[in-house]
């Protein structure tokens, strides 16, 4: 699979950071835009102003949760390959289950027991959609059909020659 032909694991852990610090920032940073518009006072340039300071009061705190994830995720991923010896996926839905055990941890055993649940069935799905359509895709160029349903694409039948009337 084309994830497992990435960075070494030591700068796999930075890339993911960022990735991750980039795509919450940008996501947190569209919600606040739209959440600080909404409650902002009437008037177009309260609700810009609004909008404007939710985004650059939140959206850093939101890049860099997703980056403490993204950063975990990747460094148990790592360990993982490490100790296994193997990059498949249940190294990342282990990953995942053991991020969301770990994340909630100030929160008690039973918190931690479902953040590692929806973390490892969150990551099971993902891996598993992607095999599928990995399956799927390279099933799809495995017997190709040339001419299938269109008979003007077909040799004549007889053999090339018209018949005069």
């Amino acid at each position: 699979m084309e994830e497992y032909a990435r960075e070494p694991c030591p700068w796999r852990i930075v890339d993911d950071c960022g990735g991750a610090f980039t795509m919450g920032a940008f996501g947190g940073g569209v919600f606040q835009a739209i959440k600080g518009f909404r409650h902002a006072p009437a008037g177009v340039g309260h609700r810009l102003r609004g909008s404007a300071t939710a985004v650059r009061t939140r959206a850093p705190q939101i890049g860099g949760s997703f980056a403490v994830w993204g950063g975990l995720f990747s460094t148990i991923d790592c360990g993982l390959v490490r100790l296994r010896g193997k990059e498949d996926p249940w190294n990342s839905i282990t990953s995942g289950a053991l991020t969301g055990a770990i994340l909630a941890a100030r929160s008690g055993p039973l918190a931690m027991m479902g953040s590692a649940m929806m973390g490892g069935i969150l990551l099971a799905l993902i891996e598993g959609f992607g095999i599928l359509l990995t399956r799927y895709t390279a099933q799809q160029f495995q017997n190709p059909v040339p001419f299938a349903d269109d008979p003007s694409q077909l040799p004549p039948k007889d053999g090339g020659q018209q018949q005069e009337l």
